[in-house]
């Protein structure tokens, strides 16, 4: 006795499904439009940017500490500290070898600048004692007694120059001095309003454990960087801070150090042995977290210079992007034609699949771009290209395997849940197997790939998604109706397009 034509009893509710997730791409869209999240941010090939050498600083007879391993602990550093600004897709890499190596970044879009600035910085803080200040105008006569006192204890070289230096010439302000942790040295005062002598450095940048921006409630809403020393450095911090406490002004002044130039000199009233410490000096909030930054990921091991300095076009941008799309919308168009030509009214499934797929890839694109900083470059497009291609995968799977129940003699309903059951397997594992491939390129590799990663394992997770609770559902609805269940020459399902030969009756 038969029982093929039997349908398969099945506890899924489409409907139910579908009304999921339109509630899910509602939700989407509401947060789209709440967060501000209005246009998809491009990459440094589509939208234009910067890209800007780095060229480590040379002094005489110092031309062994650019070595290999110094420029690849600076491009780990630099890196980090434009991974912590939340500006995807730049590029922090080597080029050239031995003394001749430079460090090449390419930032995307409007925070180039920022970066590029930020990014350069040696960050070499230190703590020192100030031994004498004065206003940061050079000597002009031998009766300008602001400048020409000398300091006692100090040597008449170094007396000399403090007496010279004027703190309102750009290049004196410029930052990026690089001088030995023992050297008694002179410098100005970031704003140059003031300049120092100053003693060697008691407390250093590599002895900080945690650096944070913060904002002062209770005063005038100024910013500042608070600092964690590790222990070495709590109880040298500790140790400054008891030895200059009572002494005369300027002497009880500790100075804060940042690449050359002094960023506040407050005056000690207390010995701090908690290991903590605040700097202060009229900072923005960006300038705040920016500093916050350079000192949580460490000072880098050189010097750089400025080298070359190059803007992307965004006019070349815009053809790099009108080119990917163009790609984007022949390859969705065969998938599209190819549906509809082999599988004719099952490929209404296959266009709604797209079309619900590509508006989720939309969203999230929106949402990671506000949320993360996630930037789309011509390699991501790549790889949403690539997952039209899983997409149209997953569906052909499903609808052979419903194709193949009904040729064996099973109705239409009941082959769509049975096919489901056979196909969904098959389905999850070719995308876990997509995914794992994007994992791994994500975490072992840098610059464009790792865009091309992480599009293709959100398109191919939203795939999933699409399948489970669009296509399938919308599948098991078409399955009632009668110009699908009747085998409509047009539905896709008729006995001619699954090569079923119907007996006809013969006359006597």
């Amino acid at each position: 006795m038969s029982t093929t034509n039997k349908p398969l009893k099945s506890t899924s509710r489409p409907g139910r499904s579908l009304a999921i997730l339109g509630i899910v791409m509602l939700a989407l869209t509401a947060t789209v439009f709440i967060s501000g999240a209005t246009s998809v941010r491009l990459g440094l090939d589509l939208r234009g940017g910067t890209s800007v050498t780095l060229q480590p600083r040379i002094a005489a007879g110092e031309s062994g500490k650019v070595t290999s391993e110094s420029i690849d602990q600076a491009v780990s550093i630099i890196r980090q500290r434009v991974n912590s600004l939340g500006v995807a897709e730049s590029e922090v890499a080597a080029q050239g070898s031995g003394t001749n190596r430079q460090i090449v970044i390419s930032v995307p879009g409007d925070s180039s600048n920022r970066v590029v600035e930020l990014v350069g910085q040696t960050a070499e803080l230190r703590f020192r004692q100030v031994l004498a200040e004065a206003s940061g105008a050079s000597v002009t006569s031998a009766t300008d007694t602001t400048t020409a006192t000398p300091a006692q204890g100090v040597s008449a070289e170094i007396n000399a120059k403090f007496a010279a230096l004027d703190c309102s010439k750009p290049e004196n302000l410029q930052g990026g001095a690089v001088d030995a942790p023992t050297d008694i040295i002179v410098a100005c005062e970031r704003s140059g309003a003031n300049k120092y002598i100053l003693g060697s450095a008691e407390v250093l940048g590599r002895q900080v454990s945690k650096a944070t921006a913060g904002i002062d409630q209770q005063g005038a809403s100024s910013w500042y960087v608070s600092l964690v020393f590790d222990n070495e450095g709590t109880k040298a911090f500790g140790a400054i801070t008891s030895r200059v406490t009572g002494l005369a002004s300027p002497q009880n002044q500790v100075a804060i150090v940042l690449d050359g130039l002094v960023v506040s000199a407050p005056r000690i009233n207390e010995a701090i042995p908690s290991g903590n410490a605040q700097i202060t000096g009229s900072f923005t909030q960006l300038e705040a977290q920016d500093l916050a930054n350079v000192l949580k990921y460490g000072a880098l091991p050189l010097a750089f210079d400025r080298g070359e300095v190059q803007q992307v076009s965004p006019t070349l941008g815009s053809d790099q992007l009108r080119a990917g799309l163009i790609a984007g919308a022949l390859g969705l168009f065969l998938v599209l034609l190819y549906s509809l030509l082999f599988y004719r009214g099952l490929g209404i499934v296959s266009i709604g699949s797209l079309v619900i797929a590509g508006a989720l890839v939309y969203l999230f694109f929106l949402l990671f771009g506000k949320w993360i900083g996630f930037t789309l470059t011509l390699a991501g497009i790549a790889g949403a290209i690539v997952a039209i291609g899983i997409t149209a995968d997953s569906f052909i799977v499903y609808f052979e395997r419903v194709r193949d129940e009904v040729r064996d003699g099973r109705s239409l309903r009941s082959a769509v849940e049975l096919g489901w059951i056979r196909a969904r397997r098959t389905i999850v594992v070719a995308d876990f197997v997509s995914i794992i491939a994007a994992v791994l390129l994500y975490f072992f590799a840098v610059g464009g790939v790792r865009g091309f990663a992480f599009t293709l394992g959100l398109t191919t997770l939203i795939d999933l998604l699409v399948v489970f609770v669009f296509t399938k559902p919308l599948t098991s609805i078409l399955a009632r109706l009668n110009f699908y269940s009747s085998g409509h020459p047009l539905s896709g399902v008729s006995p001619r397009s699954l090569g079923v030969t119907v007996q006809t009756p013969q006359e006597a």
